[in-house]
């Protein structure tokens, strides 16, 4: 049994923006103690003062998680300024678009010590935690929709998610034969309104962003939250996510073939590049921004989400539509 999530200690990487700035606002309105971190010190320092100042308790830490010492030293802060932590989120992540063999190995190798390695460091020193202590707590890592079928133009950064993928699947059985406590949840979005775009290096003449169906990052902070407070498996965001998972295990080949027509035109905003120089690659992006600059339709919610958080009713209403669907035939 996970706590309440008012009776929580969260740990969320990547908090000074987009889905990690989201989640921290929402965790702290429903009761929880947030630790948030980052590389933006200022950004973190401006979610913190905004936290108390609303009556919650929240800390930061300045880290980088692609550094195991700065991820030993957020579960060392979290311990000593609240006697522990019930929760880690592994969020923090950087992308990076342009053709896999254009991309330059030091590239490459630097967004995995983010979106890889990072939470790596995150489990180990999650799992650690409560392996001490006894108590159940939750790991939550957050994938992608591209850690569950590869694509174009982001292929680097889709190979990094699924790392993180099979990272995940293999430590929660790991963790569940030596009968440790604690839930692990592969968190898996699928395009969300979020500066992920613009913080990400660009080997492209135009701007980086997402055209088509969008979710808000709101649908994810929701997830993450429903997951620290019930051992869930798998939350996909958005119908698209999980979408693309089946098409992509029943039919690759035409999965390939859609992908290479669809994501071409559908990553990438009608107007110039952001230079390298401005990407968060290599340093900390700019901060407090829970929304992006895409191009589309942005839902107001996931109702994917929703559905995994009321399985029993979910059930009963498709079961119901069903006979319904059936009976319907028969009359005719």
């Amino acid at each position: 049994m996970l706590k309440k999530l008012s009776d929580q200690v969260i740990v969320i990487t990547g908090a000074s923006s987009g889905i990690g700035l989201v989640t921290a606002r929402m965790a702290a309105s429903q009761g929880a103690k947030v630790v948030a971190a980052a590389r933006n010190e200022a950004a973190l320092k401006e979610l913190v003062n905004e936290l108390k100042g609303k009556g919650h308790s929240a800390i930061y830490v300045k880290a980088d998680v692609g550094r195991e010492e700065d991820v030993n030293r957020i579960a060392e802060t979290a311990i000593k300024e609240f006697g522990g932590f019930d929760t880690w989120v592994n969020n923090a992540g950087v992308s990076i678009y342009g053709h896999a063999m254009e991309v330059s190995n030091q590239d490459i190798q630097r967004m995995f010590e983010t979106n890889f390695w990072g939470v790596v460091y995150g489990t180990k020193a999650a799992v650690n935690h409560f392996k001490n202590r006894t108590i159940p707590g939750a790991l939550i890592n957050v994938g992608s929709l591209f850690g569950d079928r590869g694509t174009v133009i982001q292929s680097t950064y889709a190979a990094a998610k699924f790392a993180v993928h099979g990272w995940t699947e293999s430590i929660r059985m790991e963790l569940e034969r030596e009968k440790v406590p604690v839930s692990v949840t592969l968190i898996h979005p699928g395009r969300i309104d979020t500066p992920y775009n613009e913080h990400a290096r660009s080997y492209l003449d135009q701007q980086p962003a997402h055209r088509g169906m969008i979710y808000p990052p709101e649908a994810v902070a929701e997830a993450i939250l429903y997951a620290a407070e019930n051992p869930k498996r798998d939350m996909y965001i958005g119908s698209q996510a999980k979408a693309l998972q089946l098409l992509g295990a029943l039919v690759p080949r035409l999965t390939d073939k859609l992908m290479e027509v669809i994501m071409y035109p559908t990553q990438h905003a009608d107007r110039p590049s952001n230079p390298p120089e401005a990407s968060a690659l290599y340093h900390a992006g700019y901060g407090m921004h829970e929304r992006g600059t895409n191009v589309g339709w942005i839902r107001s919610g996931s109702m994917y989400v929703k559905a995994a958080k009321h399985p029993i009713l979910t059930s009963v209403a498709a079961a119901g539509a069903i006979a319904w669907w059936a009976s319907a035939r028969r009359r005719r």
